[in-house]
């Protein structure tokens, strides 16, 4: 199992930028594809952005593609995701978790270990 701890979430303006982090232990980074959801108040959580296991390939969500990017140092058993352009439609709680299927990158249900999420707030 791998234990996920999520940072950097918090309350910004419009316009603004955050950088989550997700820190792993338990088990080494590098062999898990890393997923990022979220989940609006009121909405069902979401697909926000997926990197494969080395980083080569990642996979957006048409709502934040172009302002998202998400990357991962796992020398440091570190996922990250940089968030810019922030809007209150991006205002959730934001979960990294960690799934074995590259091909299923987008599938919440094929993710294994989540974190607890990390709070953003975008005000207008």
């Amino acid at each position: 199992q791998v234990q996920l701890v999520e940072s950097g979430g918090g309350l910004v303006q419009a316009g603004d930028s955050l950088r989550l982090s997700c820190a792993a232990s338990g088990r080494t980074l590098s062999g898990y594809i890393m997923g990022w959801f979220r989940q609006a108040p009121g909405k069902e959580r979401e697909f926000v952005a997926g990197i494969s296991r080395f980083g080569s390939r990642q996979l957006y969500a048409d709502s934040v593609k172009g302002r998202f990017t998400i990357s991962r140092d796992n020398a440091k058993n570190t996922g990250y995701l940089q968030m810019n352009s922030l809007g209150p439609e991006d205002t959730a709680v934001y979960y990294c978790a960690v799934g074995l299927r590259e091909a299923a990158v987008r599938d919440q249900n094929e993710y294994r270990d989540w974190g607890q999420g990390t709070r953003v707030t975008v005000s207008s």
